[in-house]
């Protein structure tokens, strides 16, 4: 197994793109301390992934707020003795015209979408260059790093500060031996998303701008999590692998079969 005797931590693990992280590093010999502020669905996940024979364990915590997310390390440490990787997946998305746009829901998506990125990477990293032995880090970024939706604009403009924030942590923290990544999802059938594309119309839209012709699986965004968290991607860092179905490669719609 690729991640054998590593301690994984995940923020946002609860369900969708992070639960597959969860179970991908775990199902690859990782010890995963994973966390949500759903403590109920975080919770099920956990006893699901352990009845899997996963080693897993659950938490509650806030990442946008600091003291909880250096509680959220040291818990990782006192269970599990170290930390490899830490993958930064928590997220939220709040929808607004933007001449309506409350300052507080935009503050809202930024303190979790980009401070928390940020202050569960600076823990996670002063955790592994306290250990000496380096460590990895991957960040969720999203296709709309790059690409504006203007419905959603704290969103996008966090997920492009995930993007700079990637770059600069794994330039600054380089001579520690910890590789800083991200991954920049397009459409994934997660709960979230099906929720929103369950709508035709919606539905319609996004995969006419989807080459593949569908949406990408939770699991295969998991696989590219363990790739970046082990030594198969050992001289890569400060990169963001989009996983998009061929989204970003395209500048017109693609016929859409009913």
């Amino acid at each position: 197994m690729q991640l054998d005797g590593k301690v994984a931590l995940v923020t946002g693990g609860a369900r969708g793109i992070g639960l597959a992280c969860v179970r991908e590093l775990a199902a690859e010999g990782a010890k995963v301390l994973f966390c949500d502020v759903n403590t109920e669905g975080g919770e099920a996940a956990a006893d699901s992934l352990r009845k899997e024979g996963l080693e897993v364990a659950f938490t509650t915590c806030d990442v946008g707020d600091k003291a909880q997310v250096e509680a959220l390390v040291a818990e990782a440490v006192t269970r599990y003795e170290r930390l490899d990787i830490a993958v930064a997946n928590a997220g939220i998305v709040h929808a607004a015209d933007f001449l309506d746009l409350a300052e507080e829901d935009f503050d809202r998506v930024i303190r979790v979408n980009l401070k928390g990125v940020f202050l569960t990477g600076q823990a996670a990293a002063r955790q592994m260059a306290a250990q000496g032995e380096g460590g990895t880090i991957v960040n969720m970024s999203s296709v709309n790093a790059v690409m504006a939706i203007p419905a959603i604009a704290p969103y996008v403009v966090a997920k492009g500060g995930v993007n700079q924030l990637t770059k600069v942590m794994a330039l600054a923290l380089a001579d520690h031996g910890i590789r800083v990544n991200g991954i920049g999802p397009g459409s994934i059938a997660t709960e979230m998303a099906e929720t929103v594309l369950a709508d035709p119309e919606k539905r319609r839209a996004a995969l006419c701008r989807t080459p593949m012709g569908r949406f990408g699986e939770p699991r295969e965004i998991g696989r590219i999590c363990v790739f970046l968290a082990s030594a198969e991607s050992s001289y890569i860092t400060g990169q963001i692998i989009y996983p998009d179905g061929g989204r970003m490669a395209l500048n017109y719609t693609v016929p859409v079969k009913d």
